[in-house]
């Protein structure tokens, strides 16, 4: 299996993962344009991708998805409230897939399961991706750490997970208190801390990957965030962290 994230924060996330001859995007939050071109960036092919898997109805994550659904005949998995929430920005799709939030979504080589995160959506989720033998955790958007989403993220191979601000930035910086309040709340987006707490208890030998993702560009730095993460890693745990940029993918990462 491998995968990047082809760029992540509040300007847009898209996320590419491939294995064997299937490859799928979680998200679309750049327009269609875009989306081509990091991918081809990649030496991938928007034309080859054979399906999209929506993680809640925000701009930042469906802003391309109708484009390139309809252009390149691409079938768009979402639940149904993600997919009534983002009818309007999206338009017609090509083609419609519901599932219910938990179930499993078998598409050739891969398996990907939705499992509900906690964010102001209608029904807001996060995708574990397997292709039988390892296995891709995406856990972003969600303001709190549930028993559910622990146990999806337990024993992953690669993990994308959200550290969105740091606590201090976000109070003394620009936001009006009731978009701090909104970042804040248990629908809104995990501080830098409490990400790397949740990050210390899924620490295993066999993650390969620790990709930090959706980190505000006004609320939080890089550096912060890896601070964060690395204060609960030990020196080989910490060689598969990295963070991910809003403006560039990352590079195409493998899973052995």
């Amino acid at each position: 299996m491998r995968f990047a994230l082809l760029g992540s924060g509040s300007k847009g996330n898209a996320l590419y993962i491939e294995a064997g001859k299937t490859s799928i995007l979680i998200d679309a939050g750049f327009s269609g344009k875009e989306i081509a071109r990091r991918l081809s960036l990649l030496g991938r092919d928007l034309d080859s991708v054979d399906g999209l898997f929506l993680t809640h109805e925000h701009g930042d994550h469906i802003q391309g998805a109708g484009v390139i659904s309809r252009r390149c005949r691409l079938p768009v998995h979402a639940n149904e409230g993600t997919l009534r929430g983002g009818e309007k920005k999206m338009g017609k799709l090509y083609k419609r897939v519901e599932f219910e939030t938990g179930t499993v979504v078998a598409m050739q080589d891969l398996e990907v399961r939705s499992f509900a995160i906690s964010h102001d959506t209608l029904d807001p989720v996060g995708y574990l991706v397997s292709d039988g033998r390892v296995s891709l955790a995406c856990c972003t958007d969600t303001g709190k750490v549930s028993h559910l989403i622990a146990r999806r993220l337990s024993g992953c191979n690669a993990l994308v997970l959200e550290f969105n601000h740091d606590p201090l930035l976000l109070k003394n910086g620009p936001y009006p208190l009731s978009l701090q309040q909104r970042v804040r709340s248990n629908q809104g987006h995990l501080a830098n801390e409490d990400a790397a707490s949740f990050l210390q208890t899924l620490v295993h030998d066999k993650l390969q990957h620790i990709i930090l993702a959706h980190l505000s560009e006004t609320n939080n730095t890089p550096d912060l965030a890896l601070q964060s993460a690395a204060a609960v890693l030990n020196l080989e745990q910490a060689r598969g962290l990295q963070v991910a940029g809003q403006n560039n993918p990352t590079a195409l990462l493998e899973l052995r």
